[in-house]
Parts: structure tokens; C-alpha cells; sequence
């Protein structure tokens, strides 16, 4: 049996917060719509299902990510995911330059959890908090020169 992986979901409040926080990290618009109706009712497992939807994806086309913000039924706050917690958990990146792309996330308010971490001189990384509250991580390789 094939399998490939087809794109990450993620409820966010505002729909175009999270867009253009995305978008500026590198990641390109493909796509907006709404959807609503019996398929989407089926589909998803709630009545009346009503959503704002993009579709957003890496340059390189393999990663995509799909954003919906909730019209119908009313969205449900949580906490915010913890990097412990079992569950759906994190969207992570590998990024060219993680400077930059810390810049990029500070303009939009969002700064990391503690700090940029080393993993044994092979990667730099962060943890981040994205728009509504959404676990990020980024990481610069460092073997690539």
C-alpha cells in the first residue's frame, strides 16, 4: 500500500494572522476557500461544519499546510500545547538562516520558548509559539555550508 503525506491541519483563530505569519516565514499561499455542507459534515464529524480553509506550502512543494478558522460550530479555546503533552503537538521547518526567520516570527509577536538550542553542532533550533498559540519549530542545519 502507498502512502504520502498530504498536509498538516490546523484551527486557528484568525485565518489571515496565520497566513501571513506563514507566509512571511517562506511558506507560499496556494489556495483559500470556504467549505460547508453534508460532504464537510460527513467528512470532518460535525454538523453544520462551516470554515474559512488555506492551503499554504513549502517551496520545495513537498510540505503543505492546511489552516482553517472555524465559522461554524463556534471554535473551542484551549491551553496552549505543551512541548510534554501527548497529542498533535508541533510543525516544524528547516530554515536556511534561523536568524532571520526569528525576526521574521518577532514581527508578528512571536519569540521563542527559552531560547536557540545546539544539537551536537548538526542543527540550531528553537521552539516558538505562532499564531493561536501553534507549537513551531525551527531549525538551520549546520553541516550545510
Amino acid at each position: 500500500m502507498a502512502i504520502h503525506l498530504e498536509n498538516v491541519g490546523i484551527a486557528v483563530r484568525d485565518l489571515d494572522e496565520a497566513v501571513a505569519f506563514f507566509t512571511d516565514l517562506g511558506l507560499t499561499e496556494v489556495g483559500r476557500d470556504t467549505v460547508s455542507g453534508e460532504w464537510a459534515d460527513t467528512a470532518v464529524g460535525l454538523d453544520g461544519n462551516h470554515a474559512k480553509i488555506a492551503m499554504l506550502q513549502t517551496p520545495d512543494g513537498d510540505g503543505r499546510l492546511e489552516l482553517f478558522e472555524y465559522l461554524h460550530p463556534d471554535a473551542i479555546e484551549t491551553e496552549p500545547t505543551l512541548p510534554n503533552e501527548i497529542g498533535m503537538h508541533r510543525v516544524a521547518f528547516s530554515v536556511d538562516d534561523l536568524e532571520e526567520s526569528l525576526a521574521i516570527a518577532a514581527r508578528h509577536g512571536c519569540h521563542p520558548l527559552r531560547g536557540v538550542a545546539n544539537y551536537r553542532d548538526v542543527y540550531r533550533l528553537t521552539y516558538l509559539r505562532g499564531p493561536s498559540g501553534i507549537l513551531v519549530m525551527l531549525a538551520e542545519d549546520l553541516t550545510r555550508s
